[in-house]
């Protein structure tokens, strides 16, 4: 898939803590057919091997479906398993650095909650913004908070597509309305309730339509 043609839309992080299926596998696989957009595969507590075989089981499921991958933090895992991308944060390695490694035709998403940081990112190369944390959350306690003035300059400032991220649901969602954002990412949102796939839907669905809504005027 080419870098400009990914709609960010509804952008779904992993965590094998919180989802409510056996398996990674079936959790993406209900999400996707749900309607998430983007998968980003992140594994903070397994050993390199398992996330490989884990990534590797998991972009069967994004191919597919024709669904981007994106591996979090590791670009020594994007690179074996020809994953779309990686996104890193603010204390991982630097956009420029992963930009050399991994080359121009993969995508590169980086953390960022100020303007400073969203035009450092832009500056190195970055494909895309993962903007927040808008709230904090359980899987993120420690994240500085974002505020929707903050993102709506970094809005004005930076022409990447920015997916908002940090506590995203149904209900914050209407918060987003004005700033600009082409999507949210979500963890538990999706990946924590009982039928993952109609939870996807109703939050894709209401992120269109919010987008729509914007687009439009109204």
């Amino acid at each position: 898939m080419k870098k400009q043609e990914i709609d960010y839309t509804l952008y779904l992080c992993t965590d094998r803590d919180l989802m409510s299926t056996d398996t990674i596998e079936e959790a993406v696989e209900q999400a996707v057919k749900g309607g998430c957009t983007v998968v980003q595969l992140r594994e903070k507590d397994c050993s390199s091997l398992e996330f490989y075989e884990t990534a590797l089981r998991v972009k069967k499921i994004t191919d597919e479906y024709k669904i981007p991958l994106i591996i979090n933090d590791r670009v020594d895992i994007a690179l074996a398993v020809n994953a779309d991308g990686v996104h890193v944060g603010q204390d991982d390695l630097p956009a420029a650095s992963v930009r050399r490694i991994l080359g121009g035709d993969k995508v590169i998403g980086v953390s960022a909650g100020s303007v400073r940081e969203a035009v450092k990112a832009r500056e190195d190369g970055a494909d895309y913004l993962g903007v927040g944390a808008m709230h904090a959350t359980s899987t993120k306690t420690d994240a500085d908070v974002t505020t929707v003035e903050e993102l709506k300059k970094i809005r004005e400032m930076v022409d990447l597509p920015i997916v908002a991220i940090g506590g995203m649901n149904k209900q914050t969602l209407p918060e987003l309305k004005g700033t600009g954002v082409d999507g949210i990412a979500v963890v538990s949102a999706v990946i924590a309730a009982d039928d993952i796939e109609r939870a996807a839907s109703e939050l894709s669905e209401a992120v269109r339509s919010q987008k729509k809504q914007e687009r439009e005027g109204s």
